[in-house]
């Protein structure tokens, strides 16, 4: 009914140190004749990921660079308020690709998704409604993923966006054990009650067009994060929508008659600036 959010392609010409995008090589062979190597670069494979708690099953997405033998660090994806659809999955092939295990997390479980607005405000809220479940659920996720062999004992970091970037601020704002929280065109709603300490980092990428999101709201978020320890930025991003980073938003803002929109300046910027905050924090 509704083209799923795709995201067609990695960003072109992306420079990323090279504690991220490491690919281990399989051996280089010299083309007949002449003195070339050719080595292998990243081959992402995924699987279906699940994980239970409350008496639930939830089906996230694992990818991973099956050329690498070497554990390495893990990121959290949450979806947007449809549920684990295309869009979250092409973002964790290309964390795979730049050499993180990314797991794409299924926040309402059995996998489902939503066709429609009114379906998708209604899973998201009900979530968003009981804070303690919704915890549950990333910790039955995280528990498991520490112990998937590909994952390094490193430390963990969150990425979200929409409805995805409201769950990973709140896993900040409730202390949970992550070295990076970063949100893009995030629902700044805080569902913790009660904040715990966090040092780690927060990256919060906004949109300066975004109608959906208060700047009150999102000040607020803010400094409630940098209240409890957190290394807190709000980046703007001038005339960007609700949904910029995802190049299907046109489509669907048509469709439904939402204020949402593509931009791929904002899209590129955000990305890369998020690649090195996970460098940073999850590779010294």
């Amino acid at each position: 009914m509704r083209a799923l959010l795709m995201l067609l392609c990695l960003i072109p010409g992306l420079m990323i140190s090279s504690a991220i995008a490491q690919t281990e090589a399989q051996p280089s062979q010299a083309e007949s004749g002449t003195d070339i190597n050719i080595a292998w670069g990243p081959r992402v494979e995924s699987e279906i990921f699940e994980y239970s708690t409350g008496g639930n099953t939830y089906q996230g997405y694992l990818a991973r660079n099956a050329n690498d033998d070497t554990p390495r660090p893990a990121v959290l994806v949450v979806h947007e308020w449809w549920g684990l659809d295309a869009y979250a999955r092409a973002r964790a092939d290309q964390l795979a690709a730049l050499g993180f295990v990314a797991l794409a997390v299924d926040m309402y479980g059995e996998g489902r998704t939503a066709a429609h607005p009114d379906q998708a405000g209604e899973f998201s809220s009900r979530v968003m409604q009981d804070w303690p479940a919704a915890r549950a659920r990333l910790e039955a996720a995280m528990s498991q993923l520490r112990d998937h062999p590909a994952v390094a004992d490193t430390g963990m970091a969150a990425i979200g966006y929409c409805f995805g970037g409201g769950i990973v601020m709140n896993m900040a704002l409730s202390g949970m054990p992550i070295e990076a929280a970063i949100s893009f065109h995030g629902s700044p709603t805080q569902a913790v009650r009660t904040p715990q300490e966090f040092e780690g980092v927060v990256r919060i990428h906004n949109g300066g067009a975004d109608s959906l999101v208060t700047r009150e709201a999102l000040t607020s978020m803010a400094s409630t994060l940098k209240a409890q320890g957190a290394d807190v930025e709000v980046i703007n991003y001038p005339d960007a929508l609700h949904s910029f980073t995802n190049p299907d938003a046109d489509t669907v803002a048509e469709e439904f008659g939402l204020p949402l929109g593509y931009d791929a300046a904002a899209d590129a910027a955000s990305w890369q600036a998020t690649l090195l905050t996970l460098d940073r924090a999850l590779n010294q």
